[in-house]
Formats: C-alpha cells, structure tokens, sequence
C-alpha cells in the first residue's frame, strides 16, 4: 500500500490503499462511546481526494464542534450541498436528472427533516409522493437511489443517518418500459419515413442503431461516403447554466469534461464510454440518401448532418415529435402488456434495430460492436478488424425491411 505525504497532526492524511485508490482521512472528535470519530473519503486520483479533503475542513471549520461531534443537518441543506459538490464529477446530464430528482421529490417531501432523525417512513414518502403523481416505477427508482447516494455520502461526510432509514426497501422492481418493434412496423415507418427529405435520419436510427444524441451531433466530417463509414464519436447535449436560464453564468460541467459549443447550451460531447465512440459501416441505402441529402440539407454553420431548417442543432423534443409524426402517419403504436397501447418512442427505433440483426442470426458480439455496447468493446481496434463482419449485419437488416440496393 503507498502512501502519501502526512499531514500534521489534525489535518487529516491522504494515502493509497491496496486496491490502488485513494483515500483522505480526519478524525473529528470522540464519540457517545469513546471511539475516535473519523471521516474519509475515496477518490481515484490524489488530487481529486485532496480536494474533497480540503471541503471536510472547510465545513468543519465552518460549522465548528457541531460538525465534529458528529451533529446534523437538514435533509434539504445537505442535498444543496452534495448537487454543489455533485456537479464537479458527473456528466451534466446526470446532474440535471438528481437535482430534478432532488428539487422536485426529495426536498419537498422530506427536505425540512433532519439527517439523524430520519426514520424508514420518511424515505417512502418520496415514492409516496411520486405513485400520487402518476410517475413510472423506473422514475421511482432513479429517485431513490438518489436519495439512498445522498445519504450514505452524508454519512461518510461524518453526518449520522439511522442505518435502518439508509436500508429502507426500494419503491420495486420492474422491467424497462421500452420495446422493439417488429419487422413489419419498422417496414411501415420506413415506408413513411423515405418520403420525407431527412429520410436518412430514420434509416439511422431503425438501422444503424444510432442513439438520438449521436444522430444530432452527428457531422458530415465524420462521415466517409466513399469509405461507406461513420464515426460516432460526439453527442448533442445542452448542457446547464451554472445559474438556471442565465447563460452568462456559465455552463456546469464535472473536471475533464470535453465538450465543443455549437450554439447556446447546445455542446458537442463524448460519449459516457470509449466504446461509445466507434466508427460504423453504412449500409449502401443510406449512402445514397445521404449523398442526396448532402447536396439539399440545411446549412449548419458547425457541419451538422441533420439540423434544423435554419442550419441550428436540432433539439431532442423537436426530434421527437417529428418521430411521432412518422409513427402516426405509419399507424404504428406499440402494445402494452396490460392491453392498452401506446406510439413508440424515438429510443426503440435503436432497441428494433438490435432485434433485426439478432432475428437473422447476427452474433451478439456483432451486435453491440454496431451499437457501441461497453461490455463488448474496449479499443478502436476492434472496428476495423470484425468491419466486414459488422457491414453484412447491417446489410441483412437494411435488406430485412424493404432498404435492399
């Protein structure tokens, strides 16, 4: 185990474990039995732990022996806190979804108790509040390992939370609301969707597998019509004001987050994974239509391949509801376990595009290679060796529904 330099005497110290991460540690006082009270805190590098040390001290010092002794905090004062400090090393997107979570949910239900008051009740308040609200279980879900985060880095922070409030049960389990669509219904979309200009939009999605936010920050730089590739290796986001709709505050984003302005909040970003950049043969349908598109799509000052008519970054919503009007055009919806049905959604389209390879016999290597699972992949090289495999797969499903040279 290495470790590092030694603070003086009640500081704190920072080393390296075993398993090669790093940890600060400083005793705070005593407790109710006489033990010494000590907080820690892991980071994977030596500078990120000393940063989160040098936070310790400074509530600490802030809230003098309140703080050591272990004292306590409301539940809305220190889910302020961790968002502060959560939004220095997450992706914005996941910072937006837990303050959401935080602001809507947790706070309003339970924000004015206490940390070391907090009984197992309370935390179903917040499930509670959500079932009221109509909300899907999925959203429950993500709400509450929200909180459960939020109180277990208290607790490491050296606040105390009942154990028994901590391990209260989660709002259930349950199964991705998403589906595939069938052949057919993917064949009926297309049939729509190829009369329209941005038809290789479409094919992207229900063929290629493209996620929404691929198919956005798409550029025609990383596109080879001669190669019959493209490479996948930024996404459209809009990123967050540091202060809600104020622009020149500036955005939020976590230490070493690479990101490219477009316009507005609209940033080009990496993908959560390496795998999730990867370069993707074309199938020869969509050659062709993006050769034409090429010649007549909107021009996009950043060289965006499908952008808005007036050459911005076109927005999820805007994406989706021109999705709905394929699928509404199409009559396809998609049916419900319990009877009832529904349109599908634009994420599906990635989900179909999955099936279709597996429906005939593509390997689920394969598979995640073209959808850029991280499981699979882990370096580029994998691309380029299995490049023929990858292109007849997409080759059968573009044959599959209707798309055949």
């Amino acid at each position: 185990m290495h470790r590092g330099k030694q603070r003086r005497k009640g500081t704190g110290s920072v080393y390296q474990n075993s398993r090669g991460q790093w940890v600060a540690s400083i005793e705070t006082g005593w407790t109710a039995h006489g033990a010494r009270r000590r907080i820690t805190a892991k980071a994977r590098t030596e500078a990120a732990v000393r940063t989160r040390l040098a936070e310790v001290q400074r509530r600490i010092a802030d809230e003098g022996s309140a703080a050591q002794m272990g004292g306590s905090i409301t539940v809305k004062r220190w889910s302020d806190r961790w968002l502060e400090q959560r939004q220095r090393v997450v992706r914005p997107g996941t910072y937006v979804s837990d303050r959401s979570g935080v602001n809507r949910w947790i706070v309003p239900a339970i924000g004015h108790l206490r940390l070391d008051a907090l009984v197992p009740a309370d935390i179903r308040k917040v499930t509670a509040a959500q079932e009221d609200a109509g909300l899907a279980l999925v959203t429950m879900q993500r709400t509450h390992a929200v909180l459960s985060k939020i109180l277990s880095e208290a607790v490491a922070e050296g606040y105390r939370v009942p154990q028994h409030a901590r391990e209260a049960g989660s709002p259930g389990t349950g199964h991705s609301p998403r589906q595939s669509l069938s052949a057919h219904a993917a064949e009926k979309l297309l049939a729509v969707a190829v009369t329209r200009p941005d038809a290789s939009r479409w094919v992207a999605a229900l063929v290629e597998g493209l996620r929404p936010a691929e198919a956005l920050g798409l550029t025609w730089e990383m596109v080879d019509l001669e190669a019959e590739t493209m490479t996948l290796a930024w996404q459209l986001k809009a990123l967050p004001y540091v202060e809600f709709r104020q622009p020149e505050s500036g955005f939020r984003v976590p230490r070493g987050f690479e990101s490219r302005q477009v316009h507005g909040a609209y940033h080009l970003v990496r993908p959560k994974t390496r795998a999730g950049s990867r370069v993707i043969p074309i199938v020869p349908w969509l050659v062709e239509a993006l050769t034409s598109w090429a010649e007549r799509a909107p021009s996009s000052p950043c060289g965006l391949v499908w952008p808005r008519h007036d050459g911005k970054p076109r927005s999820a919503e805007q994406d989706r509801r021109e999705w709905y009007e394929i699928a509404r055009e199409a009559e396809v919806t998609v049916t419900l376990p319990d009877g009832s049905s529904r349109r599908p959604l634009l994420y599906e389209a990635r989900h179909t595009a999955a099936t279709l390879m597996l429906a005939n016999g593509i390997d689920e290597t394969t598979i995640k290679a073209v959808l850029g699972h991280s499981s699979v992949l882990s370096t580029q090289s994998y691309l380029h060796t299995d490049r023929a495999r990858t292109r007849a797969a997409l080759a059968v499903s573009a044959e599959m529904v209707g798309l055949g040279r």
